[in-house]
């Protein structure tokens, strides 16, 4: 287990449990969220089949993330056409308290690929700046190269490189 602690809430990742999957469930429920992640809600039933995938998948890093011994989202890496990826999920209850920086920075330690990439929509500022913070860059030619959007949303690509 993973831990940092410096006054802010304390941050920690571990293995997930099958108790997790229904606060993922909410928090990927919550309509604010859904808007700011620019994700579609998805019904319980789809939920735990897409978490039992991932959980199944030893190509995938998946964990809890755990902010003072509450579960406060999840956080996932995983490769794809040669590249790695990494996506996470916080609860609305622990935005901007610096949970999902410290999550990543866990992460980090944790999945040595580089460079290592994170696709975010444009309006997801919060998101944006945890990237930043952990010290990955905007890839616009990477953005450049990528097919256009149907739903009109901008996503932008960002990289970790070594």
């Amino acid at each position: 287990m993973s831990e940092i602690d410096d006054g802010a809430p304390v941050v920690r990742l571990r293995t997930i449990e099958d108790g997790d999957v229904d606060v993922f469930f909410d928090h990927q429920a919550d309509p604010l969220a859904v808007e700011m992640a620019a994700f579609p809600a998805r019904d319980r039933d789809r939920v735990v089949a897409h978490w039992a995938r991932l959980r199944a998948d030893d190509t995938l890093v998946t964990r809890t993330i755990v902010a003072d011994g509450v579960v406060a989202g999840n956080i996932v890496s995983w490769p794809d056409d040669g590249k790695q990826f990494l996506g996470y999920w916080v609860g609305r209850e622990w935005w901007g308290r610096g949970v999902a920086t410290r999550a990543l920075a866990l992460l980090l330690d944790e999945v040595p690929v580089r460079p290592l990439r994170a696709h975010v929509v444009a309006h997801n500022f919060g998101s944006i700046r945890v990237l930043e913070k952990c010290g990955f860059r905007r890839d616009l030619e990477e953005e450049a190269a990528a097919p256009a959007s149907d739903d009109g949303l901008e996503e932008l690509t960002f990289v970790l490189d070594a």
